[in-house]
């Protein structure tokens, strides 16, 4: 059965579920992970490997790799459909018929498409047939991916593959909303148990014996462990009904009275409830036998799940489990697991900093992470590289509610997890209440009105008789704390009233009561308004200022724009030079709010030479951000100063959803394509078009990662990255129902002419 679609299609020689194997499990992850990322512009097929007829396949291909003639049969008709640009091949010697699978070569042989393997096993030391065949595949595809550099280690030396045709890839992981074990254990109904897990299809190579073993020592000391042994066995090892391995299992466990301390979950989970039990779990025992096992999906899945780990000593295992992470033991042996496991069991603080190494490290290997690099390699086979695309993700609002309470959005977060110890600021009220403004005028959910009015009331509850606002509000309420007098509060009172200006702009659609107690506010706040100095504040100010200007047309809040960007424009005049046009000697964060703010001026005041400063430096701007066609977020490490190289690193999600809303604006006024690529371009680098080939955001919750550094990423889901994530995401929803122009969410007109 062929799909029908008009994408570019790459076909998975593959085993496939409902099929119980692990090859299967990681095509469909790995299907799901490129479709999430780039299915906009990339379709996934699958041609199933089967070892007898299939009456009713339900895949576009499908190949009886006991049956010679299909191999030839299904390349003919892979070859007939032109969108096919590429067949990725799940490679398992035991996969294909004949002499380590030779049969496959019938198909390579007919086969026009573009090939790439991935070798889930790489035999050490092989023989002179071994070497050569594996030689022979290559040579069909110059291409293959392997998921540990000892196996790419292998390749070279022992089978003399050239280096530059491999990729290595990490086994891929799910992204999960972390949560600790005692949170996640409410799931289960076992807050009260400290808990060891094991999970996987169920064998000999399993070895379970030995984590059953083990426990018997463990709970000599510790009588409360329970051990979950979750999955089924291998179908292959039931014979006519009868499960000997579990039986064997379950044969143990009473022979050493573990019947209070052992739970089998005898099931084939869904990937989200074997996450949630993974998430529950203090000490995760990998416990294989298999010396030459390369790697190990279980053992990648128990460590983004930020399990501590004592695992037996396997390839995979010896690469990527470093002390910091949990403790190797040598296989089959029972002391070393008790004792590893009785170390951690004694040492919370030890499990805790353990379980969040092992879920920071895997980040990087997520699904959709893992997508990227695919993709990276495959543009090297495809023929045209421009059909590829990125999907934009679901719009979610889980994390940023998450960090809502009563009183407002909460400034930090470890992790996924609120920091209510970090209190709340008003720089950080102010932006949600921005993003929710978009979301409510994009959606109209009357679930955002209650968030709306909890921002809002935070604004209103730091506003000082003066007009003026505080910043910080700490956990217990208190307002008059050190930090009100310790920062500079022109920033985040400016944008307040940019937050303000946002829901009057909205007031159409916004309940009166909500859109008067803006109005209220921003009107007590003129005065003060007035005074501002730094450039950053009036760019702030007058973004809120022009777009209640748009909504209740009023001539002093035209000329308080006016004044305070004839201000901005003497900063221009003072620094700005034939190579430098800027605002002030060097850049540093949400820099497009500069030129954005002589934008609002011009279209209020008709005013030329706004309008000149307005193109003119952000034409300067995009030069210092837009490199060989490359997006680069400003370094927030010395930042640019000028007649200096631009820094590396340090990038922060702020730059990257300010470019955007500048870009925005700029588009909507003037109509130019150029900024509308850059928009995309610029967005993408959340998406993934970054320097470490990594997503910036959770897929799941929504949460934006707090910052991009040299080697990793901060994972870390504040509300300022959060929401300039949000803010980011809803601006490019336009792009979504159109690719021909941007619709506004917040329209930009020409205002009353003062003073022109």
């Amino acid at each position: 059965m062929k799909t029908i679609s008009n994408k570019s299609k790459i076909v998975f020689l593959s085993t496939f579920p409902p099929t119980q194997c692990g090859i299967a499990t990681y095509t469909q992850d790995t299907i799901k992970g490129i479709t999430d990322v780039f299915g906009k512009s990339i379709a996934c097929e699958i041609c199933e490997l089967v070892d007898k007829p299939k009456e009713n396949p339900t895949q576009a291909y499908t190949l009886n790799t006991k049956n010679r003639e299909e191999y030839a049969k299904v390349a003919e008709e892979i070859n007939k459909d032109e969108n096919v640009k590429l067949v990725h091949i799940q490679h398992e010697f035991g996969l294909f018929g004949g002499n380590y699978g030779d049969h496959l070569l019938d198909f390579l042989n007919v086969i026009k498409k573009p090939v790439t393997f991935t070798f889930h096993s790489v035999i050490p030391n092989p023989n002179n047939d071994l070497k050569t065949f594996v030689k022979l595949l290559l040579s069909y595809s110059n291409s293959v991916f392997v998921m540990t550099n000892q196996s790419r280690e292998i390749l070279m030396n022992d089978y003399e593959i050239k280096e530059e045709i491999i990729t290595t890839m990490h086994h891929g992981t799910h992204i999960v909303v972390y949560e600790t074990p005692y949170q996640a254990k409410a799931k289960f109904n076992i807050q009260d148990r400290l808990v060891l897990s094991t999970f996987g299809l169920l064998g000999e190579g399993k070895n379970i014996e030995t984590g059953l073993h083990a426990l018997s020592k463990i709970i000599e000391k510790e009588p409360n462990v329970l051990y979950l042994i979750i999955g089924r066995t291998h179908p292959n090892l039931i014979v006519d009904g009868v499960d000997a391995y579990r039986n064997k299992l379950e044969a143990i466990v009473e022979e050493l009275s573990l019947q209070n301390n052992v739970r089998f979950i005898n099931e084939y989970l869904e990937t989200n409830e074997l996450l949630d039990y993974l998430k529950a779990t203090d000490i995760y025992l990998f416990t294989s036998k298999d010396p030459n096992q390369a790697v190990s999906g279980t053992f990648s899945y128990a460590m983004s799940c930020a399990c501590p780990m004592v695992a037996s000593k396997i390839p995979h295992t010896r690469e990527v489990l470093t002390p910091e992470l949990g403790f190797l033991v040598d296989i089959g042996n029972v002391d070393q697991f008790a004792e590893a496991a009785l170390k951690l069991i004694s040492d919370e603080d030890l499990r805790h900093e353990m379980g969040i190494q092992a879920f920071s490290k895997t980040r990087a290997f997520s699904w959709e992470n893992c997508a990227i690099t695919h993709m990276n390699t495959y543009k090297k086979l495809f023929q045209n590289t421009s059909e590829i695309k990125f999907s934009y993700p679901k719009i979610h609002l889980n994390h940023i509610k998450k960090l809502t309470t009563d009183l407002g959005i909460i400034q930090f977060s470890k992790i996924s997890i609120p920091d209510l110890e970090s209190g709340y600021t008003l720089d950080d009220n102010a932006r949600a209440l921005i993003a929710f403004c978009m979301h409510y005028q994009l959606t109209q959910d009357k679930e955002d009105l209650p968030y709306i009015l909890i921002y809002l009331d935070f604004i209103e509850r730091c506003q000082k008789p003066n007009g003026s606002f505080i910043n910080y509000v700490d956990q217990d309420y208190r307002e008059h704390i050190e930090q009100n007098a310790e920062v500079n509060l022109e920033d985040s009172n400016a944008r307040a009233i940019w937050a303000l200006g946002v829901v009057i702009s909205n007031k159409d659609i916004l309940p009166e009561n909500i859109s008067k107690k803006a109005e209220k506010c921003l009107l007590n706040s003129l005065k003060w308004a007035e005074t501002i100095q730094s450039p950053r504040s009036i760019g702030f100010a007058t973004k809120g200022l022009y777009y209640y200007h748009n909504a209740v047309p009023n001539l002093y809040v035209a000329a308080i724009i006016n004044k305070l960007n004839a201000k901005l424009l003497a900063n221009y005049e003072d620094h700005a030079s034939e190579s430098w046009k800027w605002f002030e000697n060097y850049l540093t964060y949400a820099n497009g709010i500069l030129p954005e703010s002589m934008l609002y001026a011009y279209l209020i005041t008709n005013k030329p030479i706004y309008k000149k400063v307005a193109l003119d430096s952000l034409d300067f701007l995009m030069s210092k951000m837009f490199v060989n066609k490359e997006f680069k977020v400003i370094s927030n490490q010395g930042w640019l100063q000028k007649n200096s190289v631009p820094r590396e690193y340090g990038e922060q999600p702020i730059d990257v959803s300010y470019t955007i809303q500048t870009l925005n604006a700029f588009y909507d006024a003037f109509e130019i394509p150029d900024y509308k690529h850059k928009m995309k371009a610029a967005f993408n680098w959340f998406l993934g078009k970054n320097h470490l080939g990594q997503i910036m955001y959770n897929p799941i919750s929504g949460g934006g990662y707090d910052g991009l550094e040299k080697e990793n990423v901060n994972l870390n889901q504040g509300a300022e990255s959060t929401i300039c994530f949000l803010t980011a995401r809803l601006l490019m929803e336009n792009f979504v129902h159109s690719e021909t122009k941007v619709i506004p969410l917040i329209k930009t007109r020409r205002g009353i002419a003062i003073n022109s």
